[in-house]
């Protein structure tokens, strides 16, 4: 079990061994990102059902 002491200790750490250069070049690459996936009719619920909805 952690205590707050070495969650501290543990942040402290991470941050000493850091390696900006790898920051830099992790925040300059251009990740592209995968458009999501078109769902099917039958995936595509809504979360209240249109019978029960009374603001229409």
């Amino acid at each position: 079990m952690s205590t707050t002491n070495n969650n501290s200790s543990d942040i402290k750490q991470a941050a000493e061994n850091a390696d900006s250069k790898q920051i830099v070049q992790n925040l300059k690459s251009d990740k592209k990102i995968d458009a999501p996936e078109s769902l099917s009719e039958e995936e595509q619920t809504s979360f209240i059902e249109d019978e029960l909805r009374t603001d229409k």
